[in-house]
């Protein structure tokens, strides 16, 4: 027997959808036909089944609904088994304005029109309840009084807002105590064109990003900001990428590719499409200071006035031009109420006092809190005070962990200790997989790559371990769909974790190794396409280049490839300022490991030159391009493809300064030796008659270039196809 069917008109298809699953993610069966009934099954037999087999009908009512033709036998058949409604066989769901009449005029209705996602779910699920009674005892008045339980969205909201968006999924299995700061952020935000979330202390795990998030999801809904929410994540990813991203992903606009990342930024503000406010959210803003973070963020703001509000979150104080909100850890009733929301009213009441002092001691932090009751969600025979004992134990481990973090402070000494609590109630698999979890960037890591990298395991297991040993722990969160992603607190945990385990080494390397093979498949001019595909890797390559560094191998260029996947992916949009950087330390890597004289020296010096000379600065180029020539030459030997690339590039650089003269002997010579050493038909020789026929052409010697580029066309379209 099944908890419910769900009746609907198509016409109302998503809000059925959306019903459907919300029901489904507390745990409750639900039948409806786009999921449930099958090709090849007989459509009036499943609906036969469906309503005879279920407790309750769910009419999904609108005058969609009342009208239609086949929604009547539907909810006619839970009326005949329920006539007084004693059972509560029926379950009207208003989403549409409309009047019921006849037989339904009675019944009562939960009504969601005009509600946001939050306050729908909240009533929707307070209605399966047989009283309305609140799940904790009601707060004493002038306290803060609980919010309502907010559930990661999965199915979109089919109710009021229809903004483009790209707001990540909640992790926080409740949102209470925050109501004041909600309203208050609110009016400050409406009073300044940019506004900075400020963490009291620079505490993490207090709830900045939640905040920013439950009040983006609010206001989504309530339609404040019908130009759009953009999300962009400042934390070890590029906000410029990101934003171009969302302008194409989300508004449909084509983006100049001719210009640098910043004024393709500037150009998506200038030319959001639509009309209204539009609500910008930079997430954790940080860097080595103030002025360093609040640098890397400003090339990419939108205008100062106009229709765009600007929301961070940091822990820094970004200056007297950014408006300060700070928020404190939560109240007492509010950590109750978030205890409660994980291991119920009941048992909570029982040991009131116990878990009051249980918050205390975990400094009303909300990230402590959601790992002690996912602890005691597991632990049904545990008291409180059993748990807190546990705890008091737990502390000179958490100061064993703390000891790699000197900004400890008591409160996440607290955290640490209910971590360590968790952590050794996980299985070995699920710490092997936390451990390769925390090799990542403190960004969204696309669950797929876990998949991958645990081809001799089955996905099933894989994912057992992912939410019944991390997720349903509150040790990893679920980003969207496809995307996980590590608190940065979780993270560092998981990381001292890593450090004592015996097959850390092979663990790094493995990293690096798959983090190489993304770096070489990006192109040296990615597109649109790509750039979007590309994007999420960006700063796990970063973290490979950088933490990582010493694990990336000699072998086969390994240790370059992250840096020139970052370079390459930057330049490639024009943004030269973030590729040189990568260009330079790639540089500074290679000697370093390899000494002054060695072939990765040779490419990272070549690669270099390359930008300058992209960029005009033909002076920085020349000798670059002629250490890289002559180191080629005597590593190499004169007859080698890469000594006739640097023949090829030095050539390109003088015919760009109009040195023809000095160019044209570079152009044939590596002409000549790509012919000899790689046939006359290879991509290369296309390439090598392709610049010097551009050569012939600088110089106004027409006849001399037209074969060349007629026959480097012909070779391409042989080679490549057309």
């Amino acid at each position: 027997m099944n908890d419910f069917f769900v009746s609907y008109n198509r016409a109302d298809q998503t809000w059925a959808e959306w019903i459907a699953w919300v029901l489904e993610a507390q745990g409750y069966t639900a039948v409806i036909d786009v999921w449930d009934f099958r090709p090849g099954s007989n459509f009036a037999l499943e609906m036969q089944k469906a309503t005879a087999g279920s407790q309750v009908t769910v009419m999904v009512l609108s005058n969609n609904y009342l009208q239609g033709l086949y929604t009547q036998p539907e909810w006619g058949a839970a009326f005949a088994q329920d006539p007084t409604g004693a059972e509560r066989r029926l379950l009207p769901i208003r989403v549409g304005e409309c009047q019921p009449t006849g037989l339904l005029a009675p019944q009562i209705y939960v009504d969601l029109v005009g509600k946001g996602e939050a306050e729908a779910e909240r009533l929707l699920l307070n209605a399966l309840k047989e009283r309305g009674k609140p799940d904790i005892r009601p707060s004493f008045p002038d306290s803060t009084p609980p919010t309502e339980r907010v559930t990661p969205q999965q199915i979109a909201f089919p109710g009021k807002s229809s903004c483009p968006n790209n707001l990540p999924r909640s992790g926080a299995v409740a949102f209470v105590g925050r109501d004041e700061d909600l309203a208050n952020l609110h009016d400050q935000l409406q009073q300044a064109d940019r506004l900075a979330i400020t963490a009291i202390r620079g505490m993490g795990g207090i709830g900045k990003t939640e905040l920013a998030l439950q009040y983006a999801r609010h206001h989504r809904d309530q339609a404040t900001y019908p130009g759009g929410i953009c999300w962009l994540a400042a934390k070890e990813q590029n906000i410029g990428t990101e934003i171009v991203n969302f302008a194409t992903d989300q508004l449909g606009l084509t983006v100049p590719t001719d210009i640098d990342l910043a004024r393709q930024a500037q150009f998506c503000w200038r030319h959001w499409p639509g009309a209204g406010d539009v609500l910008v959210v930079i997430d954790d803003v940080s860097g080595r200071d103030d002025i360093a973070a609040y640098q890397a963020i400003q090339p990419y703001l939108p205008p100062d006035h106009g229709r765009f509000w600007v929301l961070l979150t940091t822990r820094l104080q970004l200056g007297a031009s950014i408006r300060s909100f700070e928020i404190a850890v939560l109240s007492e009733a509010a950590s109750l109420a978030l205890l409660a929301s994980l291991i119920g009213a009941e048992r909570l009441e029982a040991e009131r006092d116990t878990a009051q002092a249980l918050c205390e001691w975990l400094g009303y932090l909300p990230l402590g809190l959601e790992l002690v009751g996912r602890f005691l969600q597991r632990k049904p025979t545990w008291t409180l005070a059993q748990l807190q004992a546990q705890l008091e134990a737990k502390r000179l481990e958490a100061r064993a962990l703390g000891q790699a973090r000197p900004d400890m402070t008591a409160d996440h000494e607290s955290v640490a200790a209910a971590f360590e609590l968790s952590w050794q109630d996980l299985d070995a698999p699920v710490q092997a997989l936390a451990y390769r979890l925390s090799l990542f960037a403190l960004a969204p890591i696309p669950w797929g790559w876990l998949t991958e990298w645990h081809d001799d395991t089955d996905p099933d297991d894989l994912e057992d371990w992912r939410d019944d040993g991390l997720i349903n722990r509150s040790l990893l969160n679920w980003v969207d769909a496809d995307t996980v992603q590590l608190h940065q607190l979780i993270r560092e945990f998981f990381r001292l974790k890593l450090a004592d385990w015996a097959e850390a080494e092979g663990l790094k390397r493995d990293y690096c190794q798959q983090l190489v093979q993304i770096a070489q498949q990006i192109p040296q001019t990615p597109t649109r396409e790509q750039i979007l595909a590309l994007t999420p890797a960006m700063p796990h390559l970063a973290e490979a280049a950088t933490t990582w560094q010493p694990w990336l191998a000699d072998e086969n260029e390994a240790l370059l490839w992250p840096f020139v996947g970052l370079a390459r992916f930057y330049e490639g949009q024009g943004d030269y300022g973030q590729a040189e950087p990568w260009w330079q330390e790639c540089l500074t890597v290679t000697r370093s490991r390899f000494g002054d004289r060695h072939p990765a020296v040779a490419t990272s010096l070549n690669n270099l030159a390359l930008l300058y000379q992209s960029q005009g600065r033909y002076e920085a180029a020349e000798p670059l391009y002629q250490d890289a020539l002559a180191m080629r030459q005597t590593l190499l030997g004169d007859r080698h493809p890469a000594v006739a690339t640097s023949l090829n590039n030095l050539a390109e650089l003088y015919r760009s300064q109009g040195r023809y003269e000095a160019a044209e002997p570079l152009y044939q010579d590596a002409l000549a030796m790509r012919q000899a050493l790689l046939g006359d038909r290879h991509p290369d020789v296309a390439t090598s008659l392709n610049n010097l026929a551009g050569l012939y052409e600088s110089q106004g010697r027409y006849e001399a270039a037209e074969p060349l580029y007629q026959e480097a066309l012909a070779m391409r379209q042989a080679l490549l196809g057309d």
